[in-house]
């Protein structure tokens, strides 16, 4: 099994328990970019259309789901970065992220330009009027994994980054694609630091907001 997989090496890999946040890239090319910023923290490939979600590990601090994704409105621009706030699944479902904004401004502090709002997960890719569409009913970026990452997180904190690649007036089959994308891995290759402090972050306020509980019932 490639490296790109470490983290949940064998048959019964979704069974281990895992210290800390997991990242989760559909695709190799994505995890081997993002994973060059990242120290500590593994990443798990998940595969087209997260067909491969079962290699997941059984118990984790966070799933944060990383990669490309295609803008539905004008406002994000190939290059740019969208933590989602909340990431919506078929049927209507939706499943809120942890401290969306607080993992924005640690990807503004590293110069990255990052901008806060839904993600949409579809089983296709969206084009023209399919991205008006959307983007009226509020997504501002669209995936095919993220909604069913997030779906095995049971309550775990999740969050969403996806670094825009096309989008209107940038269509995904274009010559232009190829530079964007080219771009987009640099962007991701980026993200790694910003991810890790705001997972530090949650953990503390996560233990501050149980100290507090605690001490409550002490006295």
């Amino acid at each position: 099994m490639s490296t790109d997989s470490a983290p949940v090496r064998g048959e019964g890999a979704a069974e281990s328990p895992v210290f800390g946040p997991v990242v989760c890239a559909a695709l190799r090319i994505e995890a081997r970019a993002v994973r060059r910023g990242l120290s500590r923290t593994p990443v798990v490939v998940v595969g087209y259309r997260a067909r491969d979600a079962a290699r997941l590990p059984g118990a984790c601090a966070a799933l944060v789901t990383v990669g490309f994704g295609g803008a539905l409105d004008g406002r994000l621009r190939p290059g740019d970065v969208l933590v989602a706030d909340e990431i919506r699944g078929p049927g209507g479902t939706a499943v809120p992220c942890a401290a969306p904004r607080l993992l924005a401004g640690e990807l503004i502090r590293d110069g990255l330009s990052a901008q806060v709002g839904p993600l949409v997960t579809t089983d296709h890719v969206v084009r023209g009027a399919e991205r008006a569409v959307l983007a009226a009913q509020g997504a501002r970026v669209a995936d095919m994994e993220s909604a069913i990452v997030a779906a095995r997180a049971r309550g775990l904190p999740v969050a969403g980054v996806r670094v825009v690649v096309d989008g209107p007036g940038h269509p995904l089959w274009h010559p232009g694609i190829v530079g964007r994308g080219l771009a987009a891995r640099r962007v991701l290759a980026r993200v790694g630091p910003a991810l890790e402090r705001w997972s530090v972050l949650l953990v503390r306020a996560a233990e501050d907001a149980g100290g507090d509980a605690g001490g409550g019932a002490a006295g």
